[in-house]
């Protein structure tokens, strides 16, 4: 089938089926007139990175575990030395979690207090030194 079928059947754009196949985790042959062709099980294949995906791996850590991968939700058969790397995915995910966490807290500290007015010493010195994110700067400061 050619992408724009494959597009239709699994409701991925074709540029983010491109990546995929730019990445490694998807896998066409080239017709002589230059078009994609993809395999019968490509829909399938996609479906499991969507669902790897929406697990919070990386797509190098997909590559890994793509050809372990089983049915559409996907299962990980046969594959025991991918325990690690997914117990480390998992670690990864939930420091971010916690460090997510405590930027929330320090954010109601903020909203929860009486006056959301810095006193005049600091606020000239938050204001030439902290971005905004209207300036374009980043919301992640460390």
């Amino acid at each position: 089938m050619r992408i724009g079928e494959l597009s239709k059947r699994t409701s991925v754009s074709t540029r983010l089926l491109r990546y995929y196949e730019k990445q490694g985790l998807l896998v066409s042959a080239r017709r002589s007139n230059g078009y994609r062709e993809f395999d019968d099980d490509a829909p399938m294949i996609v479906a499991q990175i969507r669902g790897l995906l929406d697990a919070g791996l990386p797509t190098e850590v997909i590559r890994e575990v793509l050809p372990c991968a089983e049915g559409k939700a996907p299962r990980l058969n046969n594959c025991p030395e991918l325990s690690a790397v997914l117990h480390e995915v998992l670690q990864n995910i939930e420091t971010r979690m916690d460090k997510l966490s405590h930027h929330r807290d320090a954010l109601l500290t903020y909203l929860d207090s009486p006056s959301t007015t810095a006193p005049e010493e600091t606020r000239a010195v938050k204001s030439s030194t902290v971005p905004t994110m209207a300036s374009g700067a980043s919301s992640e400061t460390r």
